[in-house]
């Protein structure tokens, strides 16, 4: 034992020799440099005592750019209720119904109407278990260490997910309105729950690694899989209620009006009520990192096993955002996607570029290229809202957007956020939109061979 730590130490001591060889230390004369170029003046000193004081987002809020935007839009799409994803990460289900949602209330006359998030995301999770079950079993024979291997670990399950999740689930198992199987506590705080099942899929994926090792067959790890399921599926009941097999819908209308409608099974009231596959979106995306015009896809990046990988079209945002404008001005809404943490004021409900100025608070420059804030993991991808209207100047020009949000009404401007047309060009990063709204060139892209992107992608 005693060799091997005098080696490991030894190449350790290498390690730090080669290192320091091509590298620089802060010496003290590069010390005294670095302090010499910070001069405690007057203003310096009171930027140290305010910011050491408060909260710098606070300080460094730019009263001019807020003044700026107002809250009125010349094309709104009407919203109903605004709703609540609570403490989930929910927020591709919530948009993704929510797109739906106005032409529910336009075809029965409602006043308001809400899907079930609670059903389609009971089938979710039971979908990506059996995703991950899966993955587990095709890669049984790679090594622990295997890249792709460890990412299946370290992601086995989530409640996160994308638009092309919820037409799988919902053409799988329907859909049901909300008071058919409303909210759970752990549909609404999905952390423990998550933690549990991630546990029990962990285990179970180290056992078929196990059961493999041991010479047991693919047939053998097959017939197990089953049961593994059923233990998901015990704990979701546990935790989200039992998902309903038919109900019967009633309803108030703008009338006020009591209509009993027909008894219906899930898969019946989504054709009912759809009335058409949900095949007419195209996802968009705007990731100056890749090469425009192409077609790509995201391995793993699905909840049904049988489902294709989410694919979508790179696309420049000026692009993006002329079938944007098509679609909202034909009264359509869209699945939007975006980095919403940078320049929000959630308070105001406003996202604007230069909404805190960070760099007059501590006199340094925090610029970056949208390509750079992507390639660097500075930005990506955080949260998905429902794109409703746009706001337009004397010259007919968009000037800023309105996004419907899914934090529930007390959260931005009555529940909605006010987005600027300089944010959407920066912080923009998905867009799902009907086909007919796209151009005849974009839509030839469809026909590529799309470029498969690993699960672990700086986007994704």
């Amino acid at each position: 034992m005693n060799r091997l730590l005098t080696t490991c130490t030894l190449l350790t001591i290498v390690g730090w020799i080669t290192l320091s060889a091509q590298t620089e230390q802060i010496s003290p004369g590069l010390l005294k440099q670095i302090q010499a170029s910070v001069e405690i003046d007057n203003f310096t000193r009171s930027m140290q005592n305010a910011v050491s004081n408060n909260d710098v987002k606070t300080l460094a809020r730019n009263r001019d750019v807020l003044a700026g935007i107002d809250h009125h839009f010349a094309h709104k799409i009407p919203v109903s209720t605004i709703t609540d994803q609570k403490a989930s990460g929910r927020c591709w289900l919530f948009t993704a119904l929510n797109v739906l949602r106005p032409k529910v209330i336009e075809k029965y006359n409602l006043k308001e109407f809400e899907f079930s998030q609670n059903y389609l995301f009971f089938w979710d999770q039971l979908e990506k278990a059996n995703l991950f079950l899966e993955s587990m079993i095709a890669t049984r024979i790679n090594d622990i260490d295997d890249r792709e291997v460890q990412w299946l670990f370290q992601n086995p399950i989530a409640d996160g997910g994308v638009w092309s999740m919820m037409p799988s689930l919902a053409a799988k198992y329907g859909i049901v309105p909300k008071e058919i199987m409303p909210e759970s506590y752990n549909s609404e705080n999905t952390r423990m729950m998550s933690r549990l099942i991630s546990r029990k899929l962990r285990a179970r994926g180290m056992q078929i690694r196990k059961w493999h090792a041991d010479g047991k067959s693919e047939k053998f790890i097959r017939k197990q899989k089953s049961d593994m399921l059923a233990e998901i599926y015990r704990i979701l009941v546990i935790s989200l209620g039992t998902p309903p097999a038919e109900f019967t819908w009633r309803y108030i209308d703008k009338n006020d009006s009591l209509i009993v409608g027909n008894k219906y099974t899930p898969q019946q009231f989504y054709t009912d009520v759809i009335g058409s596959a949900l095949d007419n979106y195209v996802m968009l995306m705007d990731d100056p990192s890749k090469k425009y015009h192409q077609l790509y896809e995201i391995k793993y990046d699905r909840n049904c096993i049988e489902s294709p990988n989410w694919t979508f079209i790179n696309l420049p945002v000026t692009e993006i955002k002329e079938f944007a404008k098509r679609s909202i001005l034909a009264n359509e809404p869209m699945y939007f996607s975006c980095d919403v943490g940078k320049q929000l004021d959630k308070e105001a409900g406003i996202l604007a570029t230069n909404l805190f100025d960070y760099d007059g608070v501590f006199g340094v420059s925090f610029d970056m290229t949208k390509e750079q804030r992507i390639l660097s993991y500075e930005s990506g991808s955080t949260h998905g809202m429902t794109l409703v209207g746009l706001d337009t100047s004397a010259t007919g020009s968009v000037t800023k957007w309105l996004l419907e949000n899914s934090w529930g009404e007390d959260a931005g401007h009555n529940g909605f956020l006010t987005m600027t047309d300089a944010w959407f060009d920066e912080y923009m990063f998905r867009l799902v939109v009907p086909k007919e709204f796209l151009s005849p060139e974009v839509l030839e892209v469809l026909q590529q061979k799309p470029i498969l992107l690993p699960p672990w992608d700086r986007m994704f």
